[in-house]
């Protein structure tokens, strides 16, 4: 059995690695090679390469009748409806460059990641020790001690119950409509409240949070005032007449 072999031609690793060289040297477009003078450079190259004894392989010699041919479709007369409907005959070539390029960028990731883990030698598993087996017989009133055994060993590695993590998680939203109705409540008995004292006693971060947006939606219906900043921010309740004079205000 014949070992496969790749050739190199100069800094060349095949006829496609030399197209792209030329293509790239001569500034043009893959997509609209001039046949003709790549054609000419390649066979100059491979020209080079006999006359310095180098031995030639297949491949380029392949590629050379390959471009010969297109060459020679493309010079051919053709009538106008057959130049309309038939495939340009380079495409062929420009899909194999494509690819090939292609391939090239790829190259370079999949060699480093080929090389990750060749000089690390890890150690062997040990072999397991076998626990000595239960031989022999037990009476049948030793099975219900052997059963309770068994569950107080399973219960301790149950996770706790639901109960356990009552008044840590899963406590209920208190409802805005709820807060603005115990901030009014509280109106009767003062005329103006300290807006840091609505806050004191509350037994959630939801009770907070619905007290807060209790006073932004009294505020925004004129039912109190906000006054002050910072700690001597106090609210005060409005009278009809004045969330009127309040309302007019603001629309004019």
């Amino acid at each position: 059995m014949t070992e496969k072999m790749t050739f190199h031609l100069s800094a060349f690793d095949g006829p496609l690695d030399l197209l792209l060289h030329l293509i790239a040297k001569n500034k043009v477009n893959i997509y609209d090679i001039p046949i003709s003078l790549i054609l000419e450079q390649y066979m100059e190259v491979l020209r080079e390469a006999q006359e310095a004894d180098m031995e030639v392989a297949g491949d380029f010699i392949a590629m050379a009748a390959q471009l010969m041919l297109i060459k020679s479709r493309m010079l051919l007369p053709k009538e106008k409806n057959e130049a309309e409907e038939e495939e340009d005959p380079r495409a062929q070539l420009v899909e194999q460059l494509l690819e090939y390029q292609r391939i090239r960028v790829v190259q370079p990731f999949f060699r480093s990641h080929s090389e990750v883990g060749r000089d690390i030698f890890t150690r062997p598993p040990e072999p397991l020790e076998r626990k000595k087996q239960f031989e022999g017989t037990l009476p049948p009133e030793k099975l219900p001690d052997a059963a309770r055994r068994m569950l107080t060993r399973i219960g301790r590695k149950l996770p706790p119950p639901v109960s356990a993590f009552s008044g840590i998680v899963g406590r209920e939203r208190v409802p805005v409509h709820t807060r603005i109705t115990a901030i009014l409540l509280r109106f009767r008995q003062k005329a103006t409240l300290n807006f840091r004292s609505l806050f004191r006693g509350a037994e959630s971060r939801s009770e907070i949070v619905a007290t807060f947006l209790a006073v932004l939606e009294l505020s925004k219906t004129n039912r109190i005032r906000i006054d002050g900043e910072g700690e001597d921010t106090t609210l005060t309740l409005f009278t009809g007449r004045e969330t009127e004079e309040v309302r007019e205000e603001r629309i004019s």
